[in-house]
């Protein structure tokens, strides 16, 4: 746990825990739980380095398209 919490940082997780803390404060001004709430699950999200795809959920296979191989007979119209 320790490991995922300190490695693998980048700027989308850096901005991420930022934008958290930012709503979190932002809750605390204005005495809003809900919006506290979602600034806590913001910030869990970058520190725990886990997003709304968690273990490949939003992974769609790409179809493989084989195209066979067909002589054209072209027709010479005059």
């Amino acid at each position: 746990m320790k490991s995922v919490i300190f490695s693998n940082w980048n700027i989308f997780r850096a901005l991420r825990l930022i934008i958290g803390f930012a709503i979190i404060i932002q809750a605390t001004i204005s005495k809003d739980v809900l919006f506290g709430m979602a600034g806590l699950m913001i910030t869990g999200m970058a520190v725990l380095n886990i997003g709304c795809c968690g273990a490949g959920s939003c992974y769609a296979p790409v179809k493989q398209v084989t195209k066979s191989a067909k002589d054209i007979s072209y027709e010479e119209v005059v």
